[in-house]
């Protein structure tokens, strides 16, 4: 019997042990949105690996101040409040809707987004994958700052280029 509760306690303390190892091997990422610079700040362990400008909410748009925990991420989300948009690399950190997502809308650096925080497309992948590989559990989203100051309105979709066609715009159809 004692022998029984000698292996109990030995695995038990291996289980422990295993679980503080590999909760010791994931990273806390932490991602700063400062709205007065329009800037993302990504660090790791309290370590900054990333500093990028971002778009936040246009004028009436906010992008709400808080703290967050993520609690879902789409490679490729589309929008049904806003024509079917396309947020790629998306990383919700609101229930109202708001995310982290990828953008090739112009003005990034500038309050010209719907609510959302706009990445360029290769910062958002980047990132999407740090907080994929570690995940949201062990991501805190903080947003800081008020607006800038000014009157910012929300950024249409770049136009998307037409083919050029033979005769294109001399004849009416």
């Amino acid at each position: 019997m004692k022998r029984l509760r000698f292996v109990v306690v030995i695995w038990l303390l291996a289980a422990i042990l295993t679980c503080a190892a590999s909760e010791a091997a994931l990273a806390n990422i932490l991602i700063q949105i400062d709205k007065p610079t329009q800037t993302m700040t990504v660090s790791v362990n309290g370590q900054v690996h990333y500093r990028w400008r971002v778009s936040t909410g246009a004028t009436g748009f906010s992008t709400p101040v808080g703290s967050y925990t993520p609690f879902r991420m789409e490679v490729m989300h589309y929008s049904q409040e806003w024509d079917n948009a396309g947020m790629p690399h998306a990383i919700f950190f609101t229930t109202r809707g708001h995310s982290i997502h990828g953008s090739d809308h112009p003005g990034l650096g500038t309050p010209v987004s719907h609510g959302c925080v706009r990445l360029s497309l290769p910062n958002a992948t980047t990132l999407y994958q740090l907080v994929s590989a570690e995940g949201m559990g062990n991501t805190k989203v903080v947003v800081r700052g008020l607006d800038p100051p000014g009157v910012f309105t929300p950024s249409q979709p770049p136009e998307q280029r037409r083919p050029v066609w033979p005769f294109q715009g001399l004849f009416r159809f």
